[in-house]
């Protein structure tokens, strides 16, 4: 009896360590996106700003980890944060964790994990992401992103597409496509972060709170970019 007993606390104590581990990661994860969107827009060859005003969303995943050296498929988790109110003007809103997977990349900008930025710049990008898994590329359209602060969308292809992407490694920054990869709702995370069932589309629409871990990384984007032009 007192083995069984002492098994089962050892259990509930590993089962409380996994989750505490888990709400720091979703912390972690916050303040690392933070990080990265702070030195992007501090580097004169960033993100164009006209097109940062004009984004949606925006989703930072930091850390990528790739599965093949220069050309092969990717993994990591992020956060997507998109402006409140009706037709995505308002404010901007509390983060969504995602996940980014698989898809060949195309040639990287680094042999160690890179740091992947992605602006959502239409209703029907946002949309897409809130409510399922979609695959770049082909659910929506995707471009790798202008870089420079006075770059504009000189391309069909970099006008209309749904979803402008970056990478950064070792300091280079650069568009990159992710076409052939899939973004989705990292439910589980969400669950973590905000201590309750809550989708991607209800963190979206206002229904909870920034959390203090995503604080920084919202203030950040308020503070670069407060109104949608």
């Amino acid at each position: 009896m007192l083995k069984r007993l002492c098994a089962i606390t050892f259990a509930v104590l590993m089962l409380a360590a996994s989750v505490s581990a888990f709400a720091t990661d979703t912390d972690e994860r916050l303040s690392n996106a933070a990080q990265v969107m702070d030195e992007i827009v501090n580097v004169p060859e960033g993100i164009p700003t006209e097109l940062l005003n004009s984004a949606y969303c925006v989703v930072v995943i930091p850390s990528v980890k790739k599965l093949a050296f220069g050309i092969g498929g990717s993994y990591g988790r992020g956060v997507m944060v998109c402006r409140g109110g009706q037709n995505f003007t308002g404010p901007w809103g509390a983060p969504a964790m995602v996940r980014l997977e698989g898809g060949s990349f195309g040639l990287q900008i680094g042999a160690q994990a890179n740091d992947y930025v992605l602006l959502i710049m239409n209703e029907k990008g946002a949309t897409s992401l809130l409510k399922h898994k979609v695959k770049l590329g082909a659910d929506v359209s995707a471009a790798a992103g202008p870089v420079g602060r006075a770059a504009t969308a000189e391309t069909d292809l970099t006008m209309h597409a749904e979803i402008l992407s970056y990478s950064r490694s070792r300091g280079l920054f650069a568009g990159v496509s992710l076409a052939g990869s899939t973004l989705r709702s990292d439910d589980d995370s969400n669950r973590d972060l905000y201590r309750q069932d809550i989708s991607a589309e209800q963190i979206i629409e206002g229904k909870v709170a920034v959390p203090n871990a995503g604080k920084r990384l919202v203030e950040k984007l308020e503070k670069t970019s407060p109104k949608r032009s």
